[in-house]
């Protein structure tokens, strides 16, 4: 009994070689240490209150004008970068660290916090339970579908979030992930967070009807029509209209409502468009292609940068 207790006191007071990355990353701020943290280690419960409390916000409280400030706070330090099929394949078949030179992370993702694109040991990687399906307890699967890329997110994962069923793969298992969920509608997404160091390497596989960031931003327009944490990939679909047949498949997937099929006729707003790719893949005639865009966010598109950035 004694020795049990013993052993059980010992694993609890053991700090594990992730616990201590975390506290290297952020210095002296213990703060955004412990938010790190309880982040991924209460993902679930901290994705189920965020989540709540913005429907209650949205639903009880959007006539209060403040309201939208403390939005505006929370978005700038939480943010979701839309992914290509061709950034993703890049990212995933890294094999040796990337640090992105500086004066572009904001031209990639344009938020004030939570911007700096660097993949440490990008050959580790771990995935584990969604837990926005967790939280929504959504049919769609597989559920083992949010991926840790590098040093800095993977190690956390498999030494803390058992609990989710995190687990190690290869770079060849998370594509094949990314790819069986995008033949289902779901988004690519990159997930940054002030608290977790402001860094890329957290890859989401979105369902559109429970992504809790989706929802998020979604609810935000009754606050304000501006207020966003999700940066647009930097690709627009550019439409061939002698291919197409208005067969309506790429309006049924569109997950940001920027294509409509009106009498007939193909509409698109760029405006709406997030650059996901899913029209894209799912034309049946190829009358759909990803363009660069002429906005000011740049793709995550790293063979553009590879002359800009350093590997070591």
């Amino acid at each position: 009994m004694m020795n049990t207790f013993l052993n059980k006191v010992k694993k609890l007071t053991t700090v594990k070689p992730s616990t201590v990355d975390i506290l290297k990353r952020h210095g002296w701020r213990l703060d955004r240490a412990a938010h790190n943290f309880v982040y991924f280690y209460f993902y679930v419960p901290y994705v189920k209150s965020a989540l709540y409390g913005t429907r209650f916000i949205a639903k009880y409280l959007s006539w209060i004008k403040p309201i939208k400030y403390i939005g505006q706070m929370v978005f700038e330090r939480y943010h979701a970068k839309v992914l290509s099929v061709n950034d993703i394949n890049q990212i995933l078949t890294l094999n040796q660290t990337l640090y992105l030179d500086p004066q572009n992370y904001k031209r990639i993702i344009p938020f004030k916090y939570a911007n700096k694109v660097i993949f440490k040991d990008p050959t580790l990687i771990a995935v584990m339970d969604c837990p926005c399906k967790i939280t929504n307890n959504a049919p769609c699967r597989p559920i083992n579908a949010c991926i840790a890329i590098g040093q800095d997110f993977a190690p956390l994962w498999l030494e803390h979030c058992k609990k989710y069923n995190a687990r190690q793969i290869s770079q060849s298992e998370a594509l094949d992930i990314i790819k069986t969920l995008r033949a289902s509608g779901h988004v690519t997404q990159a997930f940054l967070k002030v608290a977790t160091g402001g860094l890329t390497g957290v890859i989401c596989n979105c369902c559109p009807k429970c992504c809790v960031c989706m929802e998020s931003s979604r609810l935000s327009k009754k606050f304000d029509p501006n207020l966003t944490m999700i940066a647009p990939s930097g690709y627009i679909a550019v439409h061939d209209a002698q291919k197409c047949t208005n067969c309506g498949i790429c309006a049924d997937i569109c997950p940001f409502d920027a294509i409509e099929i009106q009498n007939g006729t193909y509409c698109y707003d760029q405006d709406k468009c997030m650059g996901c790719e899913l029209c894209v893949e799912k034309c049946p005639n190829q009358a759909l292609q990803l363009s660069r865009s002429d906005c000011d966010t740049l793709p995550l598109d790293l063979g553009h940068f590879g002359s800009e950035s350093h590997t070591s």
